[in-house]
């Protein structure tokens, strides 16, 4: 319980932040979908990231996703799903303009494991990456983010208990600034 509890607080936190700065400046909240893999997961998911601040080059990035552990059951192999949260701070660089930037982006990652192959309810960890958004339009951009994810999340219900959602992670996607 004491998880969910910080876990409130740093919703609480982020949001207020997010909403002061954003009266004082002009970006707003963006929204984006994607589709990644972290070591051999395949997922999808949605992020919101607040407007930017300190000269529009520092954000949190709130993203949850549903991944697939592929794994050898009985005699079958089968995907199980699970989800993961993440919760991060970015700091951003413009390149060409307002068309192009590179980022990077640090933070906690908390999976929430399926029964089939954990017992653990919860695993937490951190992650970094570094990404490039593309803005052909002030309304939409295209993301790559390339980086690692350290948990050590093991599934305990599997033979030979394999480790799963750590190492390289890979995300591309579609940003939506309304």
């Amino acid at each position: 319980m004491k998880f969910f509890t910080r876990l409130n607080a740093i919703l609480f936190l982020v949001l207020t932040l997010s909403f002061s700065s954003q009266a004082q400046n002009s970006n707003p909240f963006s929204f984006g979908f994607n589709i990644s893999q972290v070591q051999n997961d395949f997922g999808i998911g949605i992020d919101i990231i607040t407007p930017y601040f300190s000269k529009s080059k520092v954000a949190f990035r709130i993203s949850g996703n549903i991944k697939w552990f592929e794994y050898v059951a009985g005699e079958e192999t089968t995907w199980s799903p699970y989800q993961s949260l993440q919760f991060g701070i970015r700091g951003r660089q413009f390149i060409i303009e307002d068309k192009f930037f590179a980022y990077g982006e640090g933070g906690l990652m908390v999976l929430l494991p399926n029964s089939d192959f954990s017992s653990d309810s919860v695993e937490s960890g951190g992650y970094g990456l570094f990404g490039f958004e593309f803005k052909p339009s002030i309304k939409y951009g295209f993301f790559l983010e390339m980086g690692g994810v350290g948990i050590g999340a093991k599934a305990d219900r599997v033979a030979n208990i394999p480790i799963y959602s750590n190492g390289f992670i890979s995300t591309v996607g579609f940003r939506i600034t309304p």
